[in-house]
């Protein structure tokens, strides 16, 4: 495929998920989430130290802890002491992130399946199957 092909194509999907996102604002302002928290928040339990988040999600570690002292301060997450390196702080989702995440989730599936209307279920299996085998080398 050429390079410009390749490159549409990213547009597009960077397009089709700002439209996504954008359809969820409301709900996100209503959980005192903005959009970058989200990302964030999203990870905390797979990435459980700061370093790694900043490295999964590529952005500088300067702004993950800007990020993250703002969700401390909304009781999203919580850092605690890693028990086998006690220099060390561990993040963890407190059960009111889990909740505040749940319903952002929610709100971007209602948004992404809005915008999939007017796909029929074997086009929407098709783009999860294209999905999933395009992300499986980045995932290993």
């Amino acid at each position: 495929m050429p390079a410009d092909d390749a490159a549409q194509l990213w547009k597009l999907n960077q397009r089709l998920l700002t439209v996504v996102m954008n359809s969820c604002v409301d709900t996100f302002d209503e959980l005192g989430l903005e959009t970058k928290e989200f990302f964030v928040l999203d990870e905390v339990d797979s990435c459980r130290y700061p370093a790694v988040l900043a490295a999964k999600l590529m952005l500088p570690k300067a702004s993950v802890t800007m990020y993250l002292r703002s969700l401390v301060g909304k009781g999203f997450v919580q850092r605690e002491i890693d028990e086998e390196d006690l220099r060390r702080h561990r993040l963890a989702t407190t059960e009111r992130g889990r909740q505040v995440l749940d319903r952002a989730l929610d709100a971007l599936g209602a948004g992404f399946s809005a915008i999939m209307e007017p796909l029929d279920q074997r086009d929407r299996d098709e783009l999860r199957r294209i999905l999933v085998t395009l992300l499986e080398p980045a995932e290993t």
